[in-house]
This record gives structure tokens, sequence and C-alpha cells, in this order.
């Protein structure tokens, strides 16, 4: 059961870093080489800069200095990507609590709660991350296969297949937890034996059998004298 914790954990604890790799990159999208007149020169975009490079390794960079003529898609996958981060850091706290190798959160039981609670954290962790890289690559492959789409072209960047790599390992880890709180509900509980009635019967029969018989010829009657009942 700890190690299964521990191995969820890494897996959630790695997604999330890859998340993080994927949001701070600006390869989210290259210029496509087939349809670039000049090979030697690219451009790649992110979700938070432009940059150019060529061939000699120079590039530069610029930001979008405004959010309002950023366009829709890049603001929404921007949301969802840093939703994903902070659920990441949020269902990291809770799977430390909640996980057994670790002295916090109370009660067995009430650990068992948190580090399910951390679980389905990590899944919408994963869910954000993966909505945001697959809307950002569907309108990246909806401009390259339509053939009215006259600008330059562009292709799947790098840092799409880290932050869908990221949002796998957090769904995985995620439902690791999930999975381990059913099957320790569903688990038999050991029934405890409450022998109290029997131990007073007990008890009350060594009381009994420790008593003299009076009637017994080896017990002597005690002899009262007159003055007993006065």
């Amino acid at each position: 059961m700890i190690g299964t914790q521990i191995i969820a954990f890494v897996f959630c604890f790695c997604g999330t870093g890859a998340i993080i790799a994927a949001i701070a990159s600006n390869e989210w999208k290259v210029t496509s080489r087939a349809a670039s007149v000049i090979t030697a020169t690219w451009v790649f975009q992110g979700l938070w800069m432009d940059c150019a490079g060529n061939a000699l390794g120079a590039f530069h960079c610029r930001p979008h200095l405004t959010i309002f003529k950023t366009e829709g898609y890049i603001q929404a996958c921007r949301g969802l990507m840093i939703a994903a981060v902070s659920l990441g850091f949020f269902g990291s706290v809770f799977a430390l609590v909640g996980m057994k190798c670790t002295k916090v959160g109370g009660s067995d039981q009430t650990k068992a709660r948190i580090a399910c609670l951390a679980g389905m954290v990590f899944i919408l962790c994963g869910l954000s991350a993966m909505t945001g890289c697959s809307l950002y690559a569907n309108r990246i492959t909806a401009e390259f296969f339509d053939p009215t789409y006259v600008a330059q072209k562009y292709e799947l960047g790098a840092a799409l297949f880290i932050g869908w790599a990221g949002s796998s390992l957090c769904i995985i880890g995620g439902s690791i937890f999930c999975f381990l709180f059913i099957k320790e509900n569903k688990s038999p509980r050991t029934g405890y034996a409450y022998n109290t009635a029997a131990s007073m019967v007990s008890a009350r029969t060594k009381v009994y059998s420790g008593s003299p018989d009076f009637n017994s010829p080896s017990v002597s009657p005690k002899h009262f004298d007159k003055n007993v009942y006065v």
C-alpha cells in the first residue's frame, strides 16, 4: 500500500513538473519546413511569446504585449494550463498529507480520504492540461490542412507532447490514489470478539466453585456461640 502510494505520488509530481515545463516553453508550434521557402530560418511560438531563430543558433523572442490582441484559443489554453498547475500544487499538498508514510493527517481513515481527494485533484489537473494542449493542437492541424489558409503554416511543437505526457502521468497517478481508497473500503474488516459476558460468567463460576460446601463431610460446620445473635 505504501509503495503504491509513493509510485502514484512520483507519477503525479513528475506530471506536474512536465506541465510546468510545457507552459514555460515557447515551442508550442513551429514553422513547417515543408511549406517554408527559407529552411535556414524558422519561427516557433508559445503561450507567452513568439520567437524566431536561424541555423546559426541566434534567435529573438517578442512577448505578447497585450491580452486583448491575443487570439482567443491562446487565452483559453493559458487559463487551462494555469488551472492545471494550481491543481497540481494543491494535489501535491493533499497527497503528502494523505499518504501513510507521513505522520500528519490524523487517523488512517482520514488520511485515506485525503489521499483520495488528492487523486481527484490530480485527475482534474491532468484533464485540464490535456484539454489545453489538445485545443492548441486542434487549431494547428485545422490551419495546416485547410487549403484556403494562405498564411504561414505550423506544426506541433515539443511543448505539446510534453504537456500530453505530463497530463497522462497526473491522470494515472490520481487514478491510483482513488483506486487504493476504493480497494481499502471494499476489503473485509477484521471482527473483534467481545468476551465481556463470557468473562463475567466465568468469574461467577469461579466464585461459586471456590465457596465451601457445608453439606460436604470434609468441611466441618462452624459452631456458633449463643451470644452471636445477641
